[in-house]
């Protein structure tokens, strides 16, 4: 169409005269053009070398793309390697701060069992080791100290300073067995108060010297009388220092009111007297009814036995000698095994030979020949069958 029919055919009077449809309408036929045929064969040929050839030109177009993916995916790969290979590794130091941390728990675990059991055996033997210790330093200390008995209950500190400083320095004294006169007040304070038992005559004290050898040469003193009826014993607080059985006496059924002295005055006559010890309560300080005496030689032993049930203070006492704990718990056992049974043999001895009346019968015989076998006659087995 030309341009401008459509605005003209757009007006009033156009409208009727030439309708908006006629101006679409073709002027001319379309004209056909011949065109040579062309065989099946090569038709398809021909599209098949078509679509090689754009084939081939998308080939060639894709080919850099293609080529970049697989780079990258290379790339990627071995990225993913790396990581793959960090995280196996960040894994395994896991694992192995996991088999490190339970190794570690157990480990504690045991150093903890370990640690009750040496601490017990530890404890054990640190208690054994104190009490070691403590034997050693008493032991020293024993040997230093002064054991001084049968004071008078007047006796003060001043007294035994002025006794036994010329041995050599004094570090301490130290009064024991004091009993108070009420059972509510404590020894201290009956000490320090005076306030004493009226059953108490006597009391004890403790004399440690600075050095050893004073301690020994203070033991010079033993014997002497300190007061009218009170001569002290003395002699070493330590353990070294023995009681000699061989020189000692057993006395036995003593007055429980019975004083030291009354002991040395009764056995003086049989010979020197190292010491007296009267077994004493340390509640009331009254006698328990034995003591020892220790004499100088053993022949004033043969004499202090004579003197058994001899009577002191209204009372017959019992002199024995001193035997040792172990010996007398071996010789009842050793001896009395023995004797025992010949007393028995003579006593069975003795009963068979005394006791029996009548005659005694001559026992029978026993025969030597084989018994013979019991057989049935053939009737009777018969019958039984």
């Amino acid at each position: 169409y030309v341009v401008g029919q459509v605005s003209g055919s757009l007006g009033a009077a156009a409208a009727p005269a030439a309708p908006l449809a006629g101006l679409f309408r073709a002027a001319a036929p379309p004209v056909l053009v011949a065109v040579p045929a062309v065989s099946e064969r090569k038709r398809k040929r021909a599209e098949e070398g078509n679509k090689v050839s754009e084939d081939q030109s998308l080939s060639v177009i894709q080919e850099p793309p293609v080529k970049a993916k697989k780079i990258r995916k290379k790339e990627r790969s071995e990225a993913e390697k790396k990581l793959s290979e960090r995280e196996n590794a960040l894994e395994q130091a896991d694992e192995e701060e996991d088999q490190k941390l339970f190794q570690n728990k157990v480990k504690q675990k045991k150093k903890a069992s370990q640690a009750i059991t040496e601490s017990v055996v530890n404890s054990a033997t640190g208690a054994t080791a104190k009490r070691r210790k403590r034997k050693r330093v008493a032991d020293k200390a024993g040997d230093r100290t002064v054991f001084v008995g049968n004071l008078p209950v007047s006796c003060t500190d001043q007294v035994l300073r002025s006794l036994f400083k010329k041995y050599g320095q004094i570090k301490s004294i130290r009064f024991r067995s004091l009993i108070p006169a009420e059972d509510t007040v404590s020894k201290k304070v009956a000490a320090i108060k005076h306030k004493l038992h009226p059953n108490a005559k006597s009391i004890n004290a403790y004399v440690v010297f600075k050095e050893e050898c004073d301690a020994q040469k203070a033991l010079k003193e033993n014997g002497t009388e300190i007061a009218s009826g009170f001569h002290i014993r003395v002699d070493t607080a330590s353990k070294t220092s023995l009681h000699d059985n061989k020189r000692s006496v057993f006395l036995g059924n003593l007055p429980y009111d019975i004083c030291d002295d009354a002991v040395r005055g009764h056995f003086h006559v049989c010979g020197d007297i190292v010491g007296v010890r009267v077994v004493r309560d340390s509640r009331t300080g009254l006698g328990k009814g034995f003591g020892y005496v220790l004499f100088e030689n053993t022949d004033a032993v043969h004499l202090a036995l004579k003197l058994n049930k001899s009577v002191l203070m209204g009372r017959e006492i019992r002199v024995q000698r001193v035997m040792d704990k172990k010996k007398a718990q071996k010789s009842p056992d050793q001896s009395c095994a023995p004797k025992d049974r010949n007393d028995k043999k003579k006593k069975e001895m003795s009963f068979s030979s005394d006791s029996f009346v009548g005659e005694k019968a001559t026992p029978l015989k026993k025969s030597t020949k084989p018994k013979r076998l019991k057989t049935t006659p053939r009737n009777k087995a018969g019958k039984n069958k």
